[in-house]
């Protein structure tokens, strides 16, 4: 055992139940401390979340913004952004903290203190890469596809149709988010990266031990719902740049679902998720062929009963 810890910074908006197991599942892997920020006021979650010796948890109200000397910011991705580096300054009570969202969660097979703990003292900044769920498995994931020669022809070959127009093969982010360590000074974290006067920390070097579990289509119905925000405003906005340089045949996201509703409206929409996200057969098979299907069952309802037993919602 090892007398390092860590902690996580969130930003939510989700129902209460997701809060609860994100944080539920988090506690049982060895989280020292949580620090949730709600997005909006949520007095459930809230008087859980507060009883919880373990968890800080701040409703994130016009009150709370009125405090930090600051208009509540439009975009969610810089109020995550604050509420992050706000969590790094206060009063330091882990040794590492990682900012995260509520459909991510960190995997490992061994204690993540004692990965944590055998990290050299430079760089203070470790990378820790996502695997996404495959739609309808809660236990399956694709994992991350590294950079390399043989990059493109894996990922055309677990996508036909799509896989050109993939970055890595997932449908969200690669970059994954970053463990930094605390009581460094002037550091300001961004949602994929940490900042320390200005400048970016090195943290390219990858935790093989730890992976960022990604439920980012957990159902074709959790998708298409969320399908118009992430279009406009989240991870499919169109400021988001192609998997490769539009002269060499990329197209953003935001592109590429505009393209294929354009063409097939929301059956198009279908066919590319049925592809991408389903857990079908196939893709079970080719990406086993490749060596890229894990499986980690979070278990989930069974951490949300263990640290949260009076919850009793749906």
């Amino acid at each position: 055992m090892t007398d390092v810890t860590w902690g996580i910074a969130s930003t939510i908006l989700a129902p209460t139940r997701d809060i609860l197991q994100f944080a539920a599942y988090h506690l049982a892997a060895g989280a020292h401390r949580i620090y949730i920020y709600l997005d909006a006021p949520n007095a459930e979650a809230h008087a859980l979340l507060d009883a919880h010796p373990k968890i800080r948890v701040t409703t994130c109200d016009d009150k709370y913004w009125k405090q930090r000397k600051r208009d509540r910011p439009d975009t969610h991705q810089v109020r995550q952004t604050a509420n992050a580096t706000h969590a790094y300054n206060r009063r330091t009570e882990v040794d590492w903290l990682i900012h995260m969202d509520a459909d991510e969660f960190l995997v490992a097979d061994r204690p993540i203190a004692d990965i944590l703990a055998e990290r050299p003292a430079d760089p203070p900044a470790t990378r820790i890469r996502p695997m996404e769920q495959l739609s309808g498995a809660p236990s399956a994931f694709k994992v991350f596809v590294p950079n390399g020669p043989d990059r493109a022809r894996i990922i055309a070959d677990l996508y036909p149709t799509y896989g050109a127009y993939l970055k890595g093969g997932f449908l969200s982010h690669l970059a994954g988010k970053v463990f930094v360590r605390t009581n460094l000074p002037n550091i300001h974290l961004r949602i994929h990266n940490v900042f320390q006067d200005g400048k970016m920390l090195p943290c390219h070097d990858r935790q093989d031990e730890i992976d960022l579990a990604h439920l980012h289509a957990k159902s074709w119905d959790d998708w298409i719902a969320a399908y118009r925000y992430r279009v406009a405003k989240g991870s499919y906005r169109p400021e988001l740049g192609p998997n490769k340089p539009y002269e060499k045949g990329g197209l953003s996201m935001n592109d590429l679902f505009r393209m294929i509703e354009g063409e097939s409206g929301e059956q198009g929409l279908r066919a590319f998720f049925d592809e991408v996200c389903a857990d079908t057969p196939a893709l079970r098979a080719r990406l086993t062929g490749h060596g890229l299907l894990r499986e980690a069952d979070l278990d989930l309802m069974s951490h949300l009963g263990t640290h949260f037993p009076d919850f009793t919602g749906v």
